[in-house]
């Protein structure tokens, strides 16, 4: 299918589309009916077919990658997502607002709002201080209703999405002690990129398990942030990460304390209360527990509960695919928040499966 100009469509545009990012948001962005993909984008790669480096793509995306140009991007796009490393973005999304269009950033740049913090943990220069203050955090379910009408969105990680949704009712309602969170995380390894790196090679992660940045995970502060936020105090957690080998799929399982005597069946009620009306989060009956394989692909966020009377502790298992909820299908779903559209646009697809 090659993509021609459709005036009844939004026109977007994708920076960074040879990545695992950037190539599922071109999956759900071919099947939206309100957008066109009009340009994708690379730095690295600009003149040369999409399909030399996704051959899956064949006869479905006809398009050459553009280079960086945001003039150029302006004349061909409403809305740019911008799939780019850390650091990338916070050069390139000022000159994308100056040129008047809609910016939906999937980096970690404008995620912080403290620039020495992000300095700290990203090792990088931080954003203007002016554009780091228009950027609002799309955690979609929390935070949708300041999406809407916004110009530009700054997408969550993968893991503070999986982990914020699973803690924030519990957290809201007072019902835990957020001085006593503990945070397991598991990730397969497409949340590493496309590029290689021993860490990632088949034969060092094939039938094995291995944490990293354990304590140092830069995803840290963006969790403490908007935890902190919804608990009007500072919240400091003890965040580990792991490497399983699969490719996508994200589980936190989440420690805390609890505040009260609470049932598995209190926790269920009080999540499908919380999370009434938004279709992507799923909370599980009391007993039973979700996994990775049934959010594959998708969209949806599952969480089960576990309150122990023995320990007077409560777990919860939260499961997102980290290529889609944890990045292009949130950042899909902001769009549609941002656009006055309905959010479940273009991404109503059931899990893979099995």
């Amino acid at each position: 299918m090659t993509v021609s100009g459709n005036a009844s469509k939004v026109k977007v545009a994708i920076v960074g589309s040879t990545g695992y990012g950037g190539v599922e948001l071109i999956r759900f962005l071919l099947g939206h009916p309100l957008a066109e993909i009009t340009s994708v984008i690379s730095a690295s790669s600009a003149g040369v077919p999409i399909t030399d480096g996704f051959p899956h793509l064949s006869e479905i995306l006809v398009q050459d990658l553009d280079g960086v140009d945001p003039e150029e991007m302006a004349k061909k796009a409403d809305i740019v997502f911008t799939a780019t490393p850390s650091g990338v973005s916070s050069k390139l999304v000022p000159q994308l607002l100056e040129a008047g269009l809609k910016v939906i950033d999937l980096s970690g740049d404008f995620r912080i709002k403290d620039g020495s913090l992000y300095e700290a943990w990203y090792k990088h220069d931080a954003p203007d201080a002016s554009v780091l203050e228009q950027a609002v955090y799309g955690l979609s379910e929390i935070n949708g209703d300041n999406v809407v009408g916004s110009g530009f969105i700054s997408n969550p990680g993968c893991y503070p999405t999986a982990t914020l949704l699973g803690l924030i009712p519990a957290l809201s309602a007072g019902w835990i002690d957020p001085a006593t969170i503990i945070i397991d995380a598991k990730s397969g390894v497409s949340g590493a990129g496309r590029g290689t790196s021993l860490m990632t090679h088949y034969a060092e992660i094939n039938e094995n398990f291995k944490a990293y940045k354990v304590n140092k995970h830069q995803h840290i502060p963006e969790i403490e942030q908007s935890l902190s936020q919804i608990a009007g105090e500072q919240v400091t957690v003890t965040f580990t990460t792991q490497l399983v080998p699969m490719t996508r799929g994200i589980m936190c399982t989440m420690y805390a304390q609890l505040k009260g005597a609470y049932t598995d069946e209190d926790l269920t009620e009080l999540y499908r209360q919380y999370y009434e009306g938004r279709p992507f989060v799923r909370i599980r009956e009391a007993g039973k527990w979700p996994a990775t394989k049934e959010v594959f692909g998708s969209n949806y966020c599952d969480i089960g509960f576990a309150a122990d009377p023995r320990t007077g502790r409560l777990t919860i298992i939260s499961v997102i695919d980290n290529v889609v909820k944890g990045a292009a299908g949130q950042a899909i779903q902001n769009m549609n928040l941002m656009m006055g559209w309905d959010e479940t646009t273009g991404l109503k697809l059931s899990p893979v499966y099995p």
